[in-house]
């Protein structure tokens, strides 16, 4: 049994004609000059991005607890943490004092960075998120560490969540949130009704008179005042 014969380009040719592959070759080609050609004009026109592109990861600084998920997970270790701790006085007279995390500098250096999303996926706060915003490129490849102040401003670019999709699960933070609230509501109704059962009744309202209580008390009349001719009751 004889191989089959193999041509330039490396694909066997058993079952086709020599020269398959450049006359499909050929045939794309074809088709490609036959359509429109379409320019971006960039920068003149901005592209039509979609909202969850990967441009730039925005920090919320306010959010941040400095656990360092980020940068453990980070696989180019191009994120940088400083942080110190500070004491807090107790609030309780018998409290001890609580210390806390309190972040000095949080930096991405964006020259390593190879944009997979782990430190935003990893993080329990949301105090990182993606902003579809990609000109930032500079002619100092120092100048690609953004620090905490800068990545900052990224925030005001990055794009309002999607809606959820209405035939999905409610979430179970907001069902939580939903169940404790109608718990409220109806201790704080049912507490009206209670209220308004105790309250006495206002002035011109009409009270009705009590069973046990008889309604007039006779009095022995006075034997002077008995006509004449009659004799007193006994």
């Amino acid at each position: 049994m004889t191989p089959p014969s193999v041509g330039r380009s490396g694909h066997s040719d058993h079952g086709g004609f020599p020269g398959r592959g450049l006359a499909k070759g050929l045939a794309v080609t074809l088709r490609t000059m036959t359509r429109r050609t379409v320019t971006a004009q960039y920068p003149d026109v901005q592209p039509d991005l979609p909202p969850r592109s990967r441009g730039v990861i925005a920090l919320l600084e306010e959010n941040c607890t400095v656990c360092m998920l980020c940068a453990r997970e980070c696989p180019d270790w191009c994120i940088y943490i400083d942080s110190h701790k500070e004491t807090l006085p107790a609030v309780e007279p018998n409290a001890r004092a609580r210390t806390r995390n309190v972040l000095d500098r949080f930096a991405i250096d964006f020259s390593l960075c190879m944009y997979c999303g782990i430190c935003i996926e990893v993080c329990p706060f949301d105090a990182l998120f993606w902003s579809p915003e990609f000109e930032y490129a500079e002619t100092d490849i120092h100048e690609l560490t953004h620090e905490r102040d800068r990545l900052r401003e990224w925030m005001w670019t990055v794009p309002a969540p999607p809606a959820l999709d209405a035939s999905s699960e409610e979430p179970k933070e907001i069902a939580a949130a939903r169940k404790s609230a109608d718990k409220l509501v109806a201790a704080q109704a049912a507490a009206g009704r209670t209220d308004s059962s105790d309250v006495a009744p206002q002035a011109g309202t009409p009270l009705q008179a009590d069973a046990a209580t008889p309604a007039a008390t006779a009095t022995p009349a006075d034997p002077a005042t008995q006509p004449s001719g009659e004799e007193p009751a006994s």
